[in-house]
This record gives structure tokens, C-alpha cells and sequence, in this order.
């Protein structure tokens, strides 16, 4: 089985992806990263959440703030936390408030003014990620939408919704990665001073 013309579609698929990104969408990238920048610089935390891969992609941006995304770059620990890594409070959440509400008892445990929760959904129909934010609103967090598709039911409920434009999840994911070490680079220059 010969799957060159299956790789290099994908390939292409996901260059156009991210060309429209930077053609479309760069304005609003860069908001964003100035909004979560100004938050970490001001003693606040960002907060991530997702389900599945989006779940891992959470864990993923964490740890570029808590440890750090350029090894050439030696800064404190900046404050990001995935809502999505404590097995005991995701599993009695789940079962005894149901899965919907995963991530807004955390949310709500956790968060405070002036954090911003991040939640990530290729589709933007991930309800618990809705409910969280709409937990978030409530204590005046700050909510962003990294989204895909037509951005869903979430980006009616956030402050901020950055939609790729795509269908494909996996290039919605490729590109929620490339945005959110995009977002990193930026959190590391402003709230460091580099």
C-alpha cells in the first residue's frame, strides 16, 4: 500500500490550515496573547481545560508556562495549571455531579478574579467546557475559546472565541498547538520583560 499521496495531503491540508490562520486570523491571536500576557503579569493564573486531545494539549500549554517553552529562555515558573490532570477530583466530580461538571468545581475551587480559563474544543460543543466558563464569568474570569469548526455553543459563553477554520480535528488540533505556543512565546516577553 502506497500512502504518499495520503501524506502529502495531509500535509498540504495542514499548510493551508495555518495559512489562513496567519492570513485571517493573526489580529486576533495577537489579542489574545496580549489579554493572557497582561493576566500573568498582573500576579494572575491561566487555567486550561479539554477533553481527549484537547485534554492533553491543556497539560501541554501548562507545562510551557510552569517550566518554560524556549530552553534558551531562564525565567521563574509562570502560573498555568491544567484543570484536567487530578484523576480524583475528575472522577468524583464525574460521579457525583456528572461529567458536565468536571471542570467548573475546579474552576470554582480554584479560580479567582483576573485569571483566564483557556478552553479548548475542536468542536466548541464540549458542555462541560461551557458550564466551566460559565462558572468563570460569574467570579469574573476571563474566558477564551481556542475552538474549531463553527466554534459551537462555546463561543456564545466566552470573552474571547478563536475559531480555526477547519473541519478536520486534526488539523483544528495541529493548529490549537501551534496558537498556544504562539500565546507561550508572547506570555514569556511580557511577563518577563525579554
Amino acid at each position: 500500500m502506497n500512502f504518499k499521496s495520503k501524506i502529502e495531503n495531509s500535509i498540504n491540508d495542514s499548510i493551508e490550515t495555518k495559512r489562513l490562520l496567519l492570513e485571517k486570523f493573526s489580529s486576533e491571536i495577537e489579542s489574545i496573547g496580549i489579554v493572557l500576557a497582561n493576566a500573568v503579569k498582573n500576579g494572575n493564573k491561566i487555567m486550561f481545560c479539554g477533553n481527549g486531545g484537547s485534554a492533553a494539549d491543556a497539560q501541554h500549554l501548562a507545562a510551557e508556562l510552569i517550566v518554560r517553552l524556549r530552553p534558551n529562555v531562564n525565567r521563574k515558573a509562570l502560573p498555568g495549571l491544567a484543570l484536567t490532570v487530578d484523576s480524583s477530583i475528575l472522577t468524583a466530580g464525574g460521579n457525583d455531579y456528572g461529567f458536565d461538571y468536571v471542570f467548573s468545581r475546579s474552576v470554582e475551587g480554584l479560580g479567582k478574579e483576573g485569571d483566564v480559563l483557556v478552553g479548548i474544543s475542536t468542536s466548541g460543543n464540549s458542555k462541560n467546557i461551557e458550564i466551566a466558563m460559565q462558572s468563570a464569568k460569574e467570579l469574573g474570569i476571563v474566558c477564551v475559546g481556542l475552538l474549531g469548526k463553527s466554534g459551537g455553543s462555546i463561543k456564545n459563553v466566552c470573552d474571547y472565541a478563536l475559531i480555526v477554520p477547519s473541519d478536520n480535528t486534526a488539523r483544528i488540533q495541529e493548529s490549537h498547538i501551534l496558537i498556544g505556543h504562539v500565546w507561550c512565546e508572547m506570555i514569556e516577553e511580557v511577563a518577563c520583560n525579554l
